[in-house]
């Protein structure tokens, strides 16, 4: 049987006091399991683009910054590929009032950690992310990465760990690394090579995406990319949210 799956108005919603940031937390909390539970928040146009000129930015808008905002708030920390950072411009994440209670009250530190995930270790380690972050920063790398631009990290304030062998980061060892750093709420904001990679690994447990009513064609990346998975991996519809034609989608595995 085929349904319309309910829809959300924001801006409605926003006029009731219903959708602050605190019931915007309370819809997108992480679910209470023992083991790790990663997510991933994308945006992607009607056509699949997951950025225009390079960037996520302009396909975005205000609401979907607001659950960007909200989503990092609940997290742990935040998994970035390091091209995405470099692209996107990463600074250190902030602490928020907003999140404050919640967090103090779920054990977590004030603001989570950014991991960003490189094998080369080709990154500006002078850079406000890795030097003057509000709690250190993580780097995913290799066991063969190059020992200088280990020590590089080091000498910024980054803490070095290593989740792959030679110079690639496994993305289940990941997983598991943070977990064991007591890492449980796991969020990856892209990009789409470090997602589809997490993807193929089996190892996403949730997918937040914003379908921005936008066309962009030429060749963007989709959100996910790399090698297909022998199987496609069924997700289940876990709400959904409109605004302005923007749709913020939630989805679990199955």
């Amino acid at each position: 049987m085929r349904r319309l799956f309910p829809v959300t108005d924001l801006t409605a919603a926003e006029d009731r006091g219903e959708w602050s940031l605190d019931a915007l937390a309370d819809a997108y909390a992480y679910p209470d399991t023992d083991g790790p539970w990663l997510r991933a928040n994308m945006v992607s146009t009607l056509d699949g683009a997951a950025q225009h000129d390079g960037r996520s930015q302009p396909i975005s808008c205000a609401s979907d910054m607001r659950i960007f905002g909200t989503l990092r708030g609940l997290a742990d920390v935040v998994i970035a590929g390091a091209e995405t950072v470099r692209l996107e411009g990463y600074r250190p994440a902030r602490a928020r009032e907003a999140f404050a209670a919640r967090r103090e009250a779920a054990g977590q530190g004030p603001a989570p950690a950014v991991a960003v995930v490189s094998g080369s270790l080709d990154l500006d380690f002078s850079l406000p992310l890795f030097v003057s972050p509000l709690v250190p920063t993580l780097v995913l790398t290799g066991a063969g990465a190059p020992p200088d631009r280990i020590a590089a990290a080091r000498r910024a304030g980054a803490e070095v760990v290593v989740a792959g062998e030679g110079s690639r980061v496994d993305p289940a060892r990941a997983v598991r690394e943070l977990a064991g750093l007591g890492h449980r709420r796991l969020l990856t904001e892209g990009g789409p090579r470090l997602l589809g990679q997490f993807v193929a690994a089996g190892v996403l447990d949730e997918m937040c995406l914003t379908l921005a009513p936008m066309l962009t064609a030429g060749d963007a990346q989709r959100i996910a990319g790399g090698p297909s998975v022998a199987v496609p991996e069924r997700f289940a519809l876990a709400s959904v949210l409109e605004e302005a034609g923007f749709l913020f989608s939630r989805y679990r595995r199955i």
